[in-house]
């Protein structure tokens, strides 16, 4: 088998790259597959529903199927990231602990929006979110001091955890539900500017373009 030296092209990095990517991808596909199955499933309120509700139902397969996948695209991108220049391993690690809250909430119905009653599926779903979030948020603080520019990680994170807090805290009214979506865009947002800050930081796979 031909070495790097001898080829010019080096697989490792170009794997790592390539890994990044579905750190860009994850958000975007999560959001449009969501919002889609969100416009198609009658009854549902933007200003009220947050789009866990989705895996209720006869088609709650289509968001677990959502969750999953996006949750491994994520988990794939945090291998990336550990796998890049200088990156900090904990925030590495904590990014795939996002990445497997969203597979695991996918196998865990939450219970429905004021019925009254906390069932084990509810709770877990609930837990399995909370620890991610939490999780996605402590990363941007770690990974703050890797960039160029730390300020817009720090604030990131800050509005990642206490977005996520609140609108758990307000879930019952239209202002939770925002603030959930602030916490789930903003997270996807950083993941995508984090992943192409690394994909940047990994020398390119052919040593003629280093």
């Amino acid at each position: 088998m031909a070495t790097t030296a001898e080829t010019g092209f080096d697989r490792s990095v170009a794997v790592t790259r390539s890994m990044l990517g579905w750190g860009v991808v994850a958000g975007p596909f999560y959001l449009v597959f969501g919002v889609i199955l969100a416009l198609t499933r009658p009854g549902f309120d933007f200003g009220h529903d947050a789009l866990s509700i989705l895996l209720l139902g006869d088609k709650g397969w289509l968001q677990a199927t959502n969750l999953v996948l996006s949750g491994l695209m994520t988990i794939v991108a945090a291998t990336g990231l550990w796998r890049t220049p200088r990156w900090p391993r904990p925030a590495a690690v904590l990014v795939a602990v996002y990445g497997a809250g969203l597979v695991l909430s996918a196998f865990v119905a939450p219970d429905r929006a004021g019925s009254g009653t906390a069932t084990v599926p509810g709770l877990l779903h609930l837990a399995f979110g909370a620890v991610g979030f939490l999780a996605l948020g402590v990363a941007a603080f770690i990974a703050a001091r890797w960039f160029r520019r730390p300020a817009w990680s720090v604030v990131a994170g800050v509005v990642i955890i206490l977005a996520f807090i609140a609108g758990g805290a307000l879930s019952q009214g239209t202002a939770g539900v925002v603030l959930l979506w602030v916490a789930v865009i903003v997270g996807w947002a950083w993941l995508a500017l984090a992943s192409v800050a690394a994909y940047r930081a990994v020398p390119h796979p052919l040593l003629s373009r280093r």
